[in-house]
Parts: C-alpha cells; sequence; structure tokens
C-alpha cells in the first residue's frame, strides 16, 4: 500500500499531565526510535492517527520541521475503556531494509460441508521488506475435510517474506462436530415426545 503522511511536532513536555493536555488539544503523543538515532517525541494529529492506525502493517511518512521519516507502527497504547489511543511508537525504516511484523490470518473458502474451522493461531509473525509489510495473510481451507490441519509451514506467504513462527504450529484446524451425550438424550426426548403426540393424535382420529 502507498505511504500514511502524519504531520508531526516536535514535543518538549512529558508526564501524564502533558500527555493529557495534547489529548484534548486532539493530538497523540509518539515517539520515532530506530537506526541508532536519539528518540524523537512528537505528537500526531489525532484524527488523521486514529484512521491510519485501521490500517495494519501501514507504511508512515512522518514530516517534521521539514524533512521526512519513513516509519512502522511497533505498539499501539489504547484506555481499554474509552478506546482512546494514548501513545504510539514508531520504528523508523529505510527503503530495503526487511523488519519483523505480524501479519492477522484471514480464512477464505469453506470446509467441506458438515465440518467447522478453528483458528488456532490468529497471527502469523513474518520478514518482509519495510517498504512493502503484508497486510494479511490468506489461508484457504476450501473443501477441507474433517481432521484436517493447516501448520504455519503450509501457508503461502506474500512474495518477498519468510516466515519467522515455528512452521510446525497449527493454524487452521478442520473437525466434525460431535454431539454431547446431554445433546443425543435431548433428541431422543424431542422424538419420543413427537411419537407420543402423534400416536395420540391418531388415537383421536380413530
Amino acid at each position: 500500500m502507498s505511504e500514511i503522511k502524519l504531520a508531526a511536532t516536535p514535543r518538549n513536555e512529558f508526564g501524564k499531565g502533558a500527555a493529557r493536555r495534547l489529548r484534548r488539544a486532539n493530538q497523540v503523543p509518539a515517539v520515532l526510535y530506530g537506526h541508532g538515532t536519539d528518540p524523537l517525541h512528537v505528537a500526531l494529529p489525532g484524527h488523521e492517527t486514529m484512521l491510519a492506525l485501521k490500517n495494519s502493517n501501514a507504511l508512515y511518512s512522518i514530516e517534521l520541521d521539514g524533512t521526512t521519516t519513513l516509519a512502522i507502527v511497533k505498539d499501539v497504547q489504547r484506555d481499554v475503556v474509552r478506546q482512546v489511543i494514548e501513545h504510539v511508537d514508531l520504528l523508523i525504516v529505510k527503503k530495503g531494509e526487511k523488519v519483523a511484523v505480524d501479519v492477522p490470518v484471514h480464512i477464505v473458502g469453506e470446509s467441506a460441508p458438515g465440518t467447522i474451522h478453528v483458528v488456532e493461531t490468529q497471527n502469523l509473525s513474518l520478514e518482509a521488506e519495510a517498504t512493502h509489510l503484508p497486510q494479511f495473510v490468506e489461508v484457504s481451507i476450501e473443501g477441507l475435510t474433517g481432521g484436517s490441519t493447516i501448520t504455519a509451514g503450509d501457508v503461502v506467504l506474500p512474495e518477498g517474506a519468510t516466515l519467522v513462527t515455528d512452521a510446525e504450529i497449527t493454524v487452521v484446524t478442520i473437525s466434525v462436530p460431535q454431539q454431547s451425550a446431554a445433546d443425543v438424550a435431548a433428541d431422543e426426548a424431542v422424538a419420543d415426545l413427537a411419537a407420543q403426540q402423534s400416536a395420540a393424535s391418531a388415537a383421536d382420529t380413530d
């Protein structure tokens, strides 16, 4: 995907009070670090940052004091109750270098009739070129029968990406739902009741 541009301003005040003042002004505290540079404490525009963070593994073009820095998000701190973005950690990257990122698993297709699938591993760790990070990996379960499993090593990765996650880890399992003893008993009770009602109805007719 293309770079997402965010205009940053230097941040010279620190602490909870300063962070609250920034958020009241619709700005988000953030830090830029990496490549041996001193951490740069900045403020990002609140609304634009919130929208940008909806993109998984996006590449950001941070404009600060007339210079542009490429970065990816390494951590986002949110208020768990209000879901307000409290702080963003941005890792400086260069074109051509590879970085490790977590990529969500997207299931495509339908398994065989009468089966269900369970996603055992929600994200895979991949190493990919910093300016071409995948947003997700697709895992096809089309036509798979009960007892089938897909491991991380089975997943077809985006071009240029390599797997960091253990290849033997199970990503998806396909199974046939088994009825519990209680479910079987309930089904039998319903069947018995239906038979009794049918017999009673037949007797009334006679």
